[in-house]
């Protein structure tokens, strides 16, 4: 791999955990705080598992989009900028439940951000298959906490 290739394998896997990073500190302080006085579903895994999860996915998110940027066809551009913007989402999402406490808000931007990364698998798959496959434990696990977001709603 070229040095400007791996810079930008770098770039697009910082930006995706930068964008982790933004929503992680709405979660610092409501995990032992807010968060901790909820009903939990029953299939809620143990707060050591998010970290680890989502660090992972970003990732292989951003490694997906450095695919994605590398492909010859045309149209790429869009797909790129709707990855970025997917990225606000994401962090918005934990800004939303974790920082505001606004359950039924957070489960309208997890529908949505589960939609929009659906469509960018898809989208991604046009372009790179490895891209489309790196997406698929992404779209999993945000379909698996759209279930916990509207649990936790429901509980509480």
């Amino acid at each position: 791999m070229r040095l400007r290739s791996f810079l930008a394998l770098v770039g697009f896997v910082g930006v995706s955990l930068a964008a982790g990073f933004l929503g992680s500190m709405a979660v610092v302080g409501s995990v032992n705080g807010w968060y901790a006085t909820l009903i939990a579903p029953a299939w809620t895994p143990p707060n050591a598992v998010f970290g680890p999860v989502w660090t992972i996915l970003y990732v292989l998110m951003g490694s997906a989009a450095y695919l994605v940027s590398r492909s010859p066809r045309i149209g790429k551009v869009f797909a790129i900028w709707l990855f970025l913007a997917h990225l606000l989402l994401n962090a918005f999402w934990s800004i939303a439940f974790f920082g505001m406490h606004e359950i039924l808000l957070s489960l309208v931007v997890i529908v949505l951000l589960l939609s929009i990364v659906i469509v960018l698998a898809a989208l991604f798959y046009r372009y790179s298959r490895t891209a489309g496959y790196l997406m698929i434990p992404y779209v999993l696990w945000v379909a698996y906490a759209t279930t916990l977001n509207i649990g936790f709603l429901v509980l509480n």
